[in-house]
Order: C-alpha cells, then sequence, then structure tokens
C-alpha cells in the first residue's frame, strides 16, 4: 500500500484507546436513542450496533479540519476540486478503477442518494429489487417513496452466503421492477462479492433493463484475503448502466461530516440526475459539506498506513468474537468476515425464539446489536455485531451475552 504521504503521522493512533462518546450527540452512544430504538429503559445498554467506529479519525484529518476552522469564515462553498482528484487517486491507487473527474456528483450520504436515485428513476408503484437480508434503510427508503419491495434473499450454501441467481433471473423480469440495489461488500452477512458473481449479477439485469445501484460504501473496509472489485469497473457496459455510491466516512469514521459521492459515467443518466439535482435545490453537482470534503481529501491523501492498520485489528476483534461465540455457545454460527466491519451471527441453533434471543441479549446481555430481523425476514434469529470498537469494549459484550445465554440455557 502507498504510505508515503504519511510522513509525520506514522503510528500515531492507538485503537485501544477508549473514548467516551456520550453527551455529544452521538446516535450510536446517546440513551435517548438507545430507549428509541430498543425501548423505553434500555438507556444503559452497551451499543454494537449502529455502523460507526468508536475510534479516532486519522490525525491528518483532523489537521486539515482545523486549519480551515482557523481561517474563521465558512460561507458559502463550491464543490472543491481537490476533493475530486483524491477520490480519483485513491481508487485508482486502491481498487485500479480509473474514474472520471466528470463522473462524479456529491451527495450528503449515501441513504438520502438512495431515495433521490428512487424517486428519479423509478415511479410510485414500480419495483426496487434487494437482497435480503441487507441494509434495512434500502427497504424504508423504498417504502417511504411508495414503491414495491422486490426480494432476492440470498441463500447459505456450505456455510456461505451466495446470490440466487435463479431467482434473481426471474425477479427482475417481474412487470416494472425498474432498480436493483447492490450491496456490496454486502451489509450485514460480509460478502466481497467476487467479480463472477457480480458479471453474473449485472448481465441479467442489464438483459432485464434493470437499472444497478451499487452502494460500495464499504469497500475500503475488506479483510485480508480478499479483494473488492467495483462493480463499474468491470466494463463500460456495466457503467453505462449503473450508478455507484461511495464515501470516506465508513472507512475513516466521518459519517457525521454528510459528504459521498455519485459515480454515474453514463452521460445521459448523469444529466438526467443532475437536472433532478436542481430542482431539489442542491445545483447540478449535488451537495456535500465544507468540512465533509476536507475530511474526504485529508483521509485519502494521508491516512492510507491508518487503515492498513485498522483492518488488522478488525481481522483480530473478529477473531475473538467468533472464536468466543463459537466455542461458548456450541451451535451459534459466526459467519467468515469478507468485508465490512459488521459480524454475521446465527443464534436460531439454541432453540430460543427470535424473540426471545432479543430478550436475552438486551435484558440479560444488556447489549445492544442490530437485530436480525430488521434486515428482512430470513434474519430472523441472526444478530449484527459492529466490531469496529477498542477490544476491552467488544470483550465486554461478547462476555456479557455468553452469559445471558448460557443462564438461559438451551431449549
Amino acid at each position: 500500500m502507498n504510505t508515503e504521504k504519511n510522513t509525520g503521522f506514522e503510528k500515531d493512533w492507538d485503537f485501544n484507546e477508549i473514548i467516551d462518546r456520550k453527551n455529544t450527540g452521538s446516535m450510536k452512544w446517546e440513551p435517548k436513542v438507545l430507549c428509541t430504538k430498543f425501548g423505553k429503559g434500555r438507556e444503559d445498554l452497551l451499543p454494537l450496533w449502529v455502523a460507526d467506529m468508536d475510534f479516532k479519525c486519522p490525525t491528518p484529518v483532523r489537521h486539515a479540519m482545523e486549519k480551515r476552522l482557523a481561517h474563521q469564515v465558512y460561507g458559502y462553498t463550491i464543490p472543491d476540486p481537490d476533493y475530486d482528484a483524491a477520490l480519483i487517486s485513491w481508487f485508482l491507487r486502491r481498487h485500479q478503477w480509473d474514474i472520471k473527474k466528470d463522473w462524479i456528483l456529491t451527495s450528503p450520504g449515501i441513504v438520502p442518494a438512495t431515495n433521490y436515485i428512487i424517486q428519479r428513476f423509478s415511479k410510485p408503484g414500480d419495483k426496487i429489487l434487494i437482497q435480503t437480508p441487507v441494509y434495512y434503510p434500502f427497504a424504508q427508503s423504498i417504502i417511504g417513496n411508495g414503491r414495491t419491495i422486490v426480494e432476492n434473499p440470498l441463500k447459505i450454501v456450505n456455510g456461505r452466503y451466495e446470490m440466487n441467481v435463479d431467482d434473481l433471473e426471474k425477479k427482475t423480469r417481474y412487470p416494472r421492477v425498474k432498480i436493483a440495489i447492490l450491496c456490496s461488500p454486502h451489509n450485514p452477512v460480509g460478502r466481497v462479492w467476487t467479480k463472477e458473481e457480480l458479471e453474473r449479477f449485472g448481465e441479467i439485469c442489464i438483459k432485464n433493463n434493470v437499472l444497478v445501484f451499487a452502494d460500495e460504501i464499504h469497500c475500503d473496509l475488506i479483510m485480508p484475503g480478499y479483494k473488492h472489485v467495483c462493480f463499474q469497473s468491470i466494463s463500460k457496459k456495466f457503467a453505462d448502466h449503473s450508478i455507484s455510491a461511495n464515501a470516506a466516512s465508513k472507512t475513516f469514521n466521518l459519517a457525521g461530516l454528510q459528504q459521498s459521492s455519485l459515480i454515474i459515467p453514463n452521460d445521459r443518466l448523469r444529466n438526467e440526475f443532475s437536472i433532478y439535482f436542481e430542482t431539489l435545490g442542491v445545483g447540478p453537482r449535488g451537495s456535500g459539506t465544507l468540512f465533509g470534503a476536507i475530511a474526504a481529501q485529508a483521509a485519502y491523501n494521508e491516512a492510507e498506513a491508518w487503515l492498513d492498520d485498522l483492518l488488522l485489528y478488525l481481522q483480530d476483534n473478529f477473531i475473538y468474537l467468533k472464536t468466543m461465540l463459537e466455542q461458548e455457545l456450541p451451535g451459534v454460527t459466526v459467519f467468515n468476515l469478507e468485508g465490512t466491519y459488521l459480524a454475521w451471527a446465527d443464534f436460531n441453533s439454541l432453540g430460543l425464539s427470535p424473540e426471545k434471543i432479543v430478550q436475552v441479549i438486551e435484558d440479560g446481555a444488556k447489549v445492544a446489536l442490530d437485530h436480525g430481523d430488521w434486515f428482512g425476514k430470513n434474519g430472523a434469529g441472526f444478530e449484527r455485531f459492529n466490531i469496529a470498537c477498542p477490544r476491552l469494549i467488544l470483550e465486554k459484550a461478547v462476555k456479557a451475552v455468553v452469559a445471558a445465554f448460557k443462564k438461559v440455557g438451551r431449549h
């Protein structure tokens, strides 16, 4: 990896450092949010749920923001060409994908972008395909915009999730299926799709005139031994029939700065979307934030070594989680983590109902996790663990979960 630009910042990070995030407006840690999401009286749950990290962002990011902050004038800001250049360099260096500057539009986040894409490229009553169990804001965006969900459920083959290609072929032929959302890497099951899997997905969607929206926000969080393939990099045909979304927010823990990018190589699609952006009042190139662009630019240019160390730390955290749960709770399966920092565990073999599993975790262990049925009905009895936290926090949560289930016993 290229670490030459990290001079002056090497190894000034400590992923074991515990940082108190309470009373900072953190969605993950805020007691009011925990009570809203998990129920009254749950403000004391140890949160391993929403997908942000409990680590400090890289030092170059903070320094770049402090430098701009010192200017003391934060007026209307035009899109920063240096941000585009940093993004282009990062994806060429890290993913061997040559993004052209003209392709890049900016959004305050990928969830808003998902809604914008649904609104522009489908009509009320149209169908949007998702591969469940999957990131639940997809379903919320589809329903919230008056569209209909078409599920193409993933299947488990020899202990690993795979796409159900036959079902995909059938579902993309349904009338009024306009968009297929590709979660790559997949949240929550942790799959990094191979080039062959992506090719099959893309060919089927294109054949049936279904626009692919590739959410690749986790594309930098790839475990050692795996390789992310950017969907649009596969071929010009794929690039012309898709919109991809990426951001530095998951990679470098910058989600609160609300900066993400949409990559649209197809001139017609990009022009149509730019016009729609203008109707929203955000300008033809979209809208990010002043500090979001500054932070992402600094991260892409100067924090690659930080990310490389982070991935090793996450891998160690995952090995601890998998080992503890599978050894201490025989029958529980933690699926191998190929990408993301979100581990997916199956508790169904314990003989408890999905409702009881949730109760044990929340009331017995006092831990907040993303519950499997949030991601679709085929996620019932599963739990998603956010392992992007200091080891001591992870150990406390995992030991509490193990103890709570041992107290209940097998049914």
